[in-house]
């Protein structure tokens, strides 16, 4: 039996990750995920917020996704989104000011794109930080 799957994290500027993993974590839009070989085929979207595989030396890489689209395969699983950064490229400082600026800016728009605009920006840093905070308390393990 298969013990590994192929799990490939690819952003719309280049390819993050690619290599075998034991089991994939992700978040779905109805809930957490975790994806281990010979898995039936799935197509689902992400939500903002952590993508963890764990390698076959039971080691885990963190990765943060802006959302986007997992689809998994029984030998393969793909996670195509616009923007995927390593748990270690993820700077608190950064998605603390763009959550404090998409506050301001909700607070100061009226247009209905705008406060769109600003709702999937606030989205984003806050899931930034979730991701940060995940990965602390992994860390401390």
């Amino acid at each position: 039996m298969t013990k590994t799957i192929q799990c490939d994290i690819v952003s719309a500027h280049e390819e993050i990750f690619s290599g075998e993993a034991s089991m994939v974590f992700a978040s779905g839009i109805a809930g957490e995920l975790g994806i281990t070989p010979r898995h039936a085929p799935l197509i689902t979207q992400l939500k903002a917020g952590p993508v963890r595989v764990q390698q076959p030396n039971g080691e885990e890489e963190f990765f943060f996704v802006s959302g986007g689209i997992l689809e998994v395969q029984p030998h393969m699983v793909t996670v195509l989104t616009d923007t995927a950064m390593r748990g270690e490229d993820l700077d608190e400082a950064s998605a603390k000011h763009a959550k404090a600026e998409a506050e301001r800016q909700l607070a100061d728009r009226s247009g209905e794109k705008d406060i769109a605009e600003a709702q999937a920006e606030l989205s984003q840093a806050v899931a930034q930080l979730a991701a940060l905070e995940h990965l602390r308390k992994k860390l401390k393990r």
